[in-house]
């Protein structure tokens, strides 16, 4: 079942947090265009203001300039809300190797306000965004919830201790929370700027405007790369999802496995610019291979991602092409 055919009570109100990102904008869009009500809450520290202009003369939305480290904000963001997606986060293993104290404030202390808020006020179902970094060094392929490794970063702790507060929130206080780890996102919207930019856009990018880019490592290492709309489906379908499956954590991508060096040369043949890339250092905290055992969701949520990697990164390249 595709996520638009997906009923909620009329009057339903989101609150997508981090709602001015990648993919919270995206939710906020889907959401709106499903004919429900939408409150972004986003500080706009990574978060584009431009990414929601475009939702401004709805009048089902509402935007609050506000950042989750505030629990008064939290609690009143939460006000008469029946679902919260917890997308609000840094992102970023390089970064949080470089700033461990903001991560834990901002990943840690940010999310527990949140399931906290949602408690308080509560809120129906917390879906909260988790990642594919918590399974650390473990070798085994495909990555299988309830197999994790060692951890790798800052960033990866952040996220595996939100899990923890998750499974805790709904033993103790009965708040149905579900972690999505998401595997490699992409797509429309994603910021190709900045050191800590994501691979796909910043490919992208450096192909149409004539430079070279560089791949850290060898090129060999392996991601399941999940576009975007799948993810939507993800936290729209966890809404749904029964209670007795909450507190849980779920893999949520595509369930294939992409090598960066083939992803550069069809990106750089897509979009006719033949430019070898050159090969810098790996970098510290990377997880080598990734690939998403998807049976869990599958099971418990009902998801079935409709869009491969093939059919994403068309639509992606389409994007770039028309707003970079």
């Amino acid at each position: 079942m595709n996520y638009k055919e997906l009923k909620f009570p009329e009057n339903s109100v989101f609150l997508v947090t981090g709602g001015a990102g990648f993919i919270g904008s995206n939710l906020c869009e889907a959401i709106l265009d499903m004919g429900y009500q939408v409150r972004c809450l986003d500080n706009l520290s990574t978060g584009k203001q431009e990414n929601v202009d475009l939702f401004l003369e709805n009048e089902r939305y509402t935007f609050i300039k506000g950042d989750i480290t505030d629990l008064d904000t939290c609690l009143e963001a939460c006000e008469g809300v029946n679902y919260v997606l917890n997308e609000a986060a840094w992102g970023s293993v390089p970064r949080s190797i470089e700033m461990p104290l903001y991560y834990e404030e901002v990943n840690i202390r940010g999310t527990l306000n949140m399931m906290e808020a949602a408690r308080q006020r509560g809120v129906k179902k917390f879906v909260y965004a988790s990642s594919s970094s918590v399974y650390g060094d473990h070798p085994m392929l495909p990555k299988k919830e309830g197999q994790e490794g060692n951890l790798l970063s800052p960033y990866a702790l952040t996220k595996r201790v939100d899990e923890e507060y998750g499974k805790l929130y709904k033993k103790l206080y009965g708040l149905d929370t579900y972690g999505l780890r998401y595997f490699n996102v992409f797509g429309r919207r994603q910021d190709p700027n900045g050191a800590y930019a994501a691979v796909i856009p910043k490919f992208i990018k450096q192909l149409l405007n004539g430079e070279t880019p560089t791949i850290h490592g060898d090129g060999k290492q392996s991601r399941d790369f999940t576009y975007v709309e799948n993810v939507i489906e993800a936290n729209l379908k966890a809404c749904q999802a029964r209670s007795e499956v909450a507190g849980q954590a779920f893999n949520i991508a595509y369930g294939g496995r992409e090598y960066l060096i083939d992803i550069y040369h069809h990106l750089s043949h897509a979009l006719g610019k033949e430019v070898e890339p050159t090969f810098g250092p790996e970098r510290v905290g990377d997880i080598k291979h990734s690939n998403a055992d998807i049976s869990k969701a599958r099971e418990l949520l009902g998801y079935e991602p409709e869009w491969s990697f093939e059919r994403g990164i068309e639509a992606a390249i389409a994007w770039y092409r028309e707003n970079l």
